[in-house]
């Protein structure tokens, strides 16, 4: 069932899957919808799918896709945005050329509290616990990880300079997607873990956050070489992301 979005006074909140909910708006609230993001540029290349839309929404509101010309422009733009045509429509639409992309070039300064809203939405916060040559047997690793699109290399290039930390690499599972992956302890308690203490996640992954540098305060201690430092990193690796209740 659909619920109004009481603070952003528009759209709509509904379930998208297991873990996950979604924000939809449509109709004649789009027009705040491009307005902010006409006054708030997105950084990303989403600022090309969004130039893209813009132009549909342009093509609709002059009644254009009520001819078949018009509606082959917006296949054509379709073909371009996020993951272009579905194979249906493919075969309805075989000879469409999909519209050249607009340039959008990576930032080489960022906004602070973008970068704490971007890893709000993308980014992540791991504890692997792992088998190893200590007396234990076993150890735990850290990884803070901000995934996107592999269009967008040159961002997460600009990010990695930006925090002097981390690297960039591909997903194991699907090479169309980069992973920026900062692993070393001293890396992420004196540079990763200060940013987002001063600039602050928000949702419930700064629950993830928290309970993470938790674990990252036990090994700064060196905890995590005694057996009941380890168990008490696995019980906090036990609460997090997914299987937090």
């Amino acid at each position: 069932m659909f619920k109004k979005n009481p603070e952003l006074k528009i759209g709509n909140i509904n379930k998208h899957g297991k873990h996950s909910f979604q924000y939809r708006v449509s109709s004649k609230d789009l027009a705040i919808i491009i307005s902010h993001f006409d006054k708030f540029p997105l950084i990303t290349q989403k600022q090309a799918d969004f130039i893209l839309w813009k132009k549909v929404i342009e093509l609709i509101e002059n009644k254009e896709h009520l001819t078949i010309e018009g509606l082959r422009k917006i296949i054509a733009i379709k073909a371009s945005v996020n993951l272009g045509l579905s194979d249906e429509l493919k075969t309805i639409f075989p000879n469409t050329i999909p519209v050249p992309r607009p340039l959008v070039e990576a930032p080489k300064t960022f906004d602070p509290n973008w970068i704490a809203g971007f890893v709000s939405g993308e980014g992540c916060f791991y504890i692997r616990i792992i088998k190893s040559t200590t007396k234990l047997g076993e150890t735990s690793l850290l990884t803070f990880k901000i995934t996107q699109h592999s269009r967008d290399k040159e961002l997460m290039k600009s990010l990695v300079y930006y925090f002097k930390a981390g690297n960039i690499y591909f997903n194991d599972n699907d090479r169309k997607v980069i992973d920026l992956k900062v692993t070393r302890i001293k890396d992420l308690i004196d540079i990763i873990i200060p940013f987002l203490d001063k600039y602050p996640i928000v949702g419930v992954k700064a629950l993830d956050f928290k309970d993470w540098c938790e674990a990252a305060e036990l090994m700064k201690k060196g905890a995590h070489l005694t057996p009941e430092g380890l168990e008490k990193i696995k019980q906090i690796k036990m609460r997090m992301n997914y299987e937090r209740k």
